[in-house]
């Protein structure tokens, strides 16, 4: 008999609108949003503060002729970026952008969406002031950081709150049909150019009430906003959902300031990719070696197995107290995570629940949960969305497909690749995986398979998934299409690096002389032999060169989500690769 499920309660909404409305009366005093001010000062906005800015910022830019034109958003996380996005969507169309993206994409992303209007801080201003005469309309430029010569966002929201102590109701009046367009959305493009995917409210507001029903998230959640906003996976998830719970959202200051951030605001739970949470294992890692004695840290995949009882909770306490000391939950998305390193934090007490989402999906299809929990899958499927295997092997992989209200209504004007991917009703994702016991397994991005010239097929990421959890590894790329075997480029954790030289006394100028020393090599050549035995021969790593600098989005190598720019990598380093090939 199958087992009944009792999901966490929740309520109906009809769009974002009045999502807003009904969170604001029912949290009305409650804290929404911990900013700081320009001195560091922590101050808190509640509910009723934040549906007042909105709707104040909203009734000016009607007054300005916004109503329903395009209005692009592009900053840094913060408060004035949320209620940018949410006006934006109310009052018209909005169209987050990729504040890391080059002035010709931004350039091409406001021509494409036909946008009005921008609401951007101030350095992506000037940026874009240089080719406003470029632009298909006379774009109207708004600082939401409020320091520039620019139209301030502060002063547009201070004239809508008059208007509306005027009388001024159109905010009110608006009806939103949740069905029509009304977020369009630029995708990170892994596999070929961006696309522009239009969601409409209906789309959103499904995958909100879908993931609160097994997923807790009410007014004891407290969310670090790492991710960039403008992705749908941290803009449904980590800001919509935190709203709709009636939770408080506070903004990571940066990549560097992670450690601080999480100090200070004390988060319940994070959002991340499995690069973060990869670089905050070897961090606790690295902390309970230096404070446990050797005879239980000499294999890092058993420090917590091999300890006795009581230093058990001693150091589940440390760990905890490390990460802000409420940390509840990690929500990990983009890329597969090591079933290894989910086991390891649940052990230290705190969940890892992976899922499964596109942009095109607005974006969780599937995730572990509250009420489902398998450390090597990605879950089941979130309520009210449908997907199956099609086209399965003789092992049952094959693509998978969804079908649901979270579904995009397609790309903007590309019939073409609209067809291509949404066919009866479903919607083609892109992505090989199986089922086992109701639960999703990815296995690979279809696109991103390799294919030898010996005709061998290569799943790059489940090599590189094994392999980057190594302490000694931060990111690895694997090379093999068209190619006689498997390469890689590795970018070596360089603290351990430089601490392992120190122990056998190596001698070095700089990194780049460093990673070309036998013994550093040789460490490397005998890590990854032990890591990648459970491959095929053909699948295994067979040469590989270490860099002295990371990948970065600044070179267009990672995507917003540090996904692997694959094909930049290989045009940017195509010269070590070739090298690696040689006879």
């Amino acid at each position: 008999m199958k087992k009944k499920i009792n999901y966490f309660k929740t309520y109906e909404i009809e769009d974002l609108k009045d999502m807003l409305e009904k969170t604001a009366v029912k949290n009305s005093t409650k804290t929404a949003f911990k900013i700081k001010d320009q001195n560091g000062k922590i101050i808190n906005k509640s509910y009723i503060d934040f549906k007042n800015d909105v709707q104040s910022l909203s009734t000016k830019l009607i007054e300005m002729g916004m109503k329903n034109q395009r209005i692009a958003v592009m900053g840094k996380n913060s408060y004035s970026w949320a209620i940018s996005y949410l006006a934006a969507t109310i009052i018209g169309i909005v169209v987050p952008i990729d504040k890391e993206a080059s002035k010709e994409n931004v350039k091409e992303f406001l021509n494409v969406s036909n946008s009005k209007a921008i609401i951007a801080d101030d350095k992506y201003l000037n940026e874009i002031f240089e080719f406003k005469s470029e632009l298909k309309n006379e774009t109207m430029l708004i600082d939401m950081q409020n320091t520039s010569k620019y139209m301030n966002l502060s002063d547009l929201i201070a004239d809508g709150k008059k208007l509306i102590d005027e009388g001024n109701s159109e905010y009110e009046n608006i009806k939103i049909n949740p069905d029509e367009m009304k977020i369009l959305l630029f995708t990170s493009g892994t596999t070929g150019n961006s696309k522009a995917v239009m969601l409409s409210h209906k789309n959103i507001c499904s995958n909100i009430v879908s993931i609160a029903s097994i997923v807790k998230v009410d007014n004891a959640t407290r969310v670090l906003s790492i991710l960039p906003l403008h992705h749908t996976y941290e803009c449904t998830i980590g800001y919509l959902l935190v709203v709709y719970g009636g939770g408080t959202i506070c903004y990571c200051e940066g990549l560097r300031y992670i450690t601080k951030n999480i100090q200070e605001y004390q988060p319940t739970f994070i959002l991340c990719v499995p690069l973060l949470l990869e670089n905050v294992y070897k961090k606790v890692i690295k902390t309970l070696k230096s404070s446990l004695p050797e005879k239980y840290t000499k294999e890092e995949s058993k420090i917590i197995d091999n300890l006795p009882f009581y230093l058990k909770g001693i150091v589940k306490k440390k760990v905890k107290k490390s990460l802000g000391g409420k940390i509840k939950t990690f929500i990990v998305g983009a890329a597969a995570i090591k079933p290894d390193l989910v086991e390891a934090f649940f052990k230290l007490g705190i969940k890892v629940l992976q899922g499964y989402g596109l942009t095109e999906c607005a974006p969780l299809v599937a995730g572990n949960n509250d009420f489902c929990y398998k450390a090597a899958s990605c879950g089941m499927p979130i309520p009210n969305v449908e997907y199956k295997i099609d086209n399965p092997n003789d092992e049952g992989v094959g693509e998978i497909i969804v079908k649901g209200p979270n579904v995009m209504l397609g790309y903007y004007e590309n019939e073409e690749a609209t067809k291509n991917v949404l066919k009866d009703g479903w919607f083609h994702t892109g992505d090989a995986g199986y089922f086992k016991n109701g639960q999703l397994f990815l296995t690979e991005r279809i696109k991103d398979l390799f294919k030898t010239s010996n005709g061998k097929y290569i799943a790059p990421q489940a090599l590189e998934t094994k392999l980057v959890i190594d302490r000694y590894i931060d990111q690895i790329a694997i090379i093999a299409d068209q190619r006689k075997f498997v390469s890689a480029l590795i970018v070596p954790v360089y603290g351990f690096v430089k601490d392992y030289a120190k122990e056998k006394g190596i001698e070095y100028k700089d990194m780049a002389e460093l990673l070309q020393h036998p013994k550093i090599v040789g460490l490397f050549r005998a890590r990854i032999e032990t890591l990648q035995q459970q491959f095929a021969h053909y699948e295994q790593i067979k040469r590989f060169t270490l860099l002295p600098e990371p990948f970065s989005m600044e070179r267009g190598e990672l995507t917003n989500t540090l996904k692997l720019k694959r094909s930049v990598v290989s045009e940017n380093y195509k010269e070590l690769i070739e090298k690696m090939y040689e006879e």
